[in-house]
């Protein structure tokens, strides 16, 4: 990953921005701070070892034994960094924070192996280096129109749940109107008018022992004229996707940099790929990290000041897994 050729987002910007009124397809992944970006075409992608799938579930099933063992912080570590986080929330430096941290992991899967049997909407291998396998859109353009699918809302499916409990839950219902109301302003930077089109939907995410119920909703827009074809121009204005920062999102970046004392990199960036119509691109959670020839689990979720403690820690653990 270290002789990949990375520029700035700004200098993305400027050959996305052409691409996009030239109608030249391309692909690109960008990290959390938009400090590392890599965009070409799919086949220069994969001579740097990059590798992307959209949509491309795998037709059969692995059939093989998944080992997988995870070894979280500590309860007493995570509450910690929680009241460090309540503390900004309290104050009103912020409404929603998205605290996140790493996870070492083992398993018999190399990162290839998890990247070609993981069934997820958005998926990159960056060779021997990290996976993705995420099931979070970030933005979907064509036809001069933008639509935006934040996601946010986890709960276990098993016998005593059901879908309508993360409708009805109130720490839910604040996180999640939270982030499309973030989301709404950010499309509104390069679109009018604006419209919600679905609210709280919710889909399964399978895993590789129990699945999870998520919540979305869908935004849309007409893009303003000075922004059509502008692809780089629209990702610059978005980024980074409200749904792993929180509100307001500078104040937010500032707790979370405090709180995490950890390198996000390109967990929780953005890839994203033109077929020289439309543009589709996902949001880099579940996220799989080689460091020191140790494979580390990078994970979070949304923190309110209605949240409890215990139930966070849990869906910090519970979305650290395998879709296979």
């Amino acid at each position: 990953m270290k002789d990949i050729p990375f520029i700035s987002l700004d200098q993305a910007v400027v050959s996305m921005d052409q691409w996009g009124l030239e109608g030249r397809p391309f692909v690109f992944i960008c990290d959390y701070k938009g400090e590392k970006v890599w965009c070409g075409s799919e086949e220069e992608a994969k001579k740097w070892g990059i590798s992307v799938e959209f949509n491309n579930y795998p037709s059969h099933t692995y059939s093989g034994e998944v080992q997988f063992e995870k070894s979280p912080l500590s309860y007493k570590d995570y509450l910690a960094k929680f009241y460090q986080v309540q503390a900004g929330l309290k104050r009103g430096d912020s409404f929603l924070v998205n605290l996140t941290f790493p996870t070492p992991i083992e398993t018999n899967l190399g990162l290839e192996d998890i990247y070609i049997h993981a069934k997820a909407k958005y998926k990159l291998l960056i060779q021997d280096t990290l996976v993705v396998f995420s099931p979070e859109p970030f933005i979907h353009i064509e036809n001069n129109r933008i639509q935006a699918f934040p996601m946010k809302g986890t709960l276990v499916v098993n016998e005593k749940n059901h879908p309508e409990d993360l409708r009805i839950d109130a720490k839910e219902q604040a996180e999640h109107a939270t982030i499309v109301d973030l989301i709404r302003n950010d499309i509104s930077r390069v679109a009018f008018p604006i419209q919600v089109e679905k609210y709280q939907y919710i889909e399964q995410i399978k895993t590789h022992s129990q699945d999870l119920w998520q919540m979305s909703s869908l935004i849309s827009g007409e893009l303003m004229p000075h922004f059509r074809n502008k692809l780089g121009s629209i990702l610059k204005a978005m980024l980074p996707a409200g749904s792993i920062t929180g509100a307001p999102k500078l104040a937010t970046m500032e707790i979370i940099e405090k709180a995490e004392s950890y390198d996000r990199g390109f967990y929780t960036g953005i890839m994203g790929k033109f077929d020289g119509t439309s543009l589709e691109s996902g949001v880099l959670i579940r996220f799989i990290e080689k460091i020191n020839q140790k494979l580390v689990f990078k994970s979070g979720g949304g923190i309110t000041v209605f949240s409890d403690p215990e139930k966070e820690y849990l869906e910090l653990i519970q979305k650290v897994y395998l879709p296979i």
